[in-house]
């Protein structure tokens, strides 16, 4: 399971070039390593950020993907010219290479609700990059089924997604942690409100 990456946005828009080794170099080196070394499957972790990206994490975990997807061609290549890869136990198998996608793992390191819950505990403000922002949202239970369900499924070449519902906007996320926070939200409607959520 290859799941070390930067996954924080701000973090890697300002140091892009470390961002896209680890997230990019790193997935090259984990592919190569397994096919020289007979491991039976890679499952990239993934984010929805690679879909149509707009920022330097989201597109490195999209180079991620399409190299994890490059390797799993190789071996239907293989597969069809009926090559045998014989690994040091010798086993005649090949590596199966797949991919699964999260959206925002709920409470999991970087994630908005944690970030959310410091920024009310500091009395605030809450920051937000765009009012139109929206995010899946799974939980660590959920994020962890699908992984090792994708990890059974898996023939090669698959892009797992899990079927989250609807995106929630995050502005609404942060106005409802705020309120189960016991406090009010600071707008133009409540300048005397607790917590002011700030659009960057």
């Amino acid at each position: 399971f290859h799941a070390a990456a930067y996954k924080h946005v701000p973090l890697i828009e300002t140091n892009p070039l470390v961002g896209i080794q680890n997230n990019v170099l790193s997935t090259l080196s984990v592919c190569q390593a397994a096919e020289l070394t007979g491991v039976k499957q890679v499952t990239l972790i993934s984010t929805d950020k690679a879909v149509r990206p707009t920022n330097v994490m989201g597109a490195s975990k999209r180079v991620a993907e399409l190299i994890c997807k490059s390797f799993a061609e190789k071996v239907k290549e293989k597969v069809s010219e009926n090559y045998k890869s014989v690994d040091k136990r010798g086993k005649n198998e090949f590596v199966k290479y797949s991919i699964v996608r999260f959206g925002n793992v709920l409470n999991s390191s970087g994630s908005v609700v944690p970030i959310f819950k410091r920024q009310i505990a500091l009395g605030g403000p809450i920051t937000l990059t765009d009012k139109r922002i929206i995010r899946y949202i799974m939980t660590i239970s959920e994020a962890s089924q699908l992984v090792i369900q994708s990890a059974t499924l898996a023939k090669g070449g698959e892009v797992f997604i899990l079927d989250m519902g609807e995106p929630i906007l995050i502005e609404d996320l942060a106005k409802k942690m705020i309120r189960l926070s016991g406090l009010s939200v600071k707008d133009k409607n409540n300048p005397k409100g607790d917590i002011e959520i700030i659009i960057t």
